[in-house]
């Protein structure tokens, strides 16, 4: 990431050094997801979409650690393998919102609510902010090359309610929470970056 382009990180001394941790990152663009893993302080497995596994990034992305999930169902091998590197003590890389959008945390799926209020590991905010601006020339696919892209880290916070609930309202309960800390986060990341 750092061949490629200028990544400007904030706040990573914020992130846990040890125990499991849930990376909640905004997404806008495909790179946000390496340029997470490209950067942040510690491995981190990302839950991505089955079609990103194809031809050579299969056993790549396998090879690396990421974790496969079938978005059109509940896939229990996804959520396993997610829930076991939690319980080892590592770092689970969600993008909340479920596919690429606007990357404002504006309507959050229950899949990160349900890990961390199952596993109770705190969940860092990250934002990405400057890779979704103008495409390049070469690749419309990517950012121009030596952009500057911003990665804010934020304070780690339980989504839970200290209750150890795990039934409906209490996820339901725990998504208004995220969410409020979430945008809160882009907010102030915003405001560090001038973006």
């Amino acid at each position: 990431m750092y061949g490629l382009w200028r990544p400007r990180v904030l706040g990573a001394w914020k992130v846990p050094a040890t125990g499991p941790v849930i990376f909640a990152v905004n997404h806008s663009h495909n790179i946000d997801g390496p340029m997470v893993m490209g950067v942040a302080p510690r491995p981190t497995h990302f839950l991505i979409k089955k079609e990103a596994f194809v031809g050579p990034l299969d056993p790549f992305l396998t090879g690396i650690g990421q974790l496969k999930v079938d978005r059109a169902s509940a896939d229990r091998t996804a959520i396993t393998r997610a829930l076991g590197v939690l319980e080892a003590g590592g770092v689970l890389g969600i993008f909340p919102e479920g596919t690429r959008g606007e990357g404002d945390f504006a309507s959050l799926r229950a899949g990160l609510s349900y890990f961390a209020v199952r596993s109770g590991a705190p969940i860092v905010p990250v934002a990405v902010l400057g890779s979704s601006g103008r495409p390049s020339r070469l690749t419309k696919a990517l950012p121009p090359l030596r952009t500057r892209v911003d990665v804010v880290f934020g304070d780690p916070f339980d989504a839970g309610d200290g209750s150890g609930r795990r039934t409906r309202k209490a996820l339901d309960e725990a998504t208004e929470r995220i969410q409020k800390q979430l945008t809160g986060h882009l907010e102030t990341a915003r405001r560090l970056t001038g973006r």
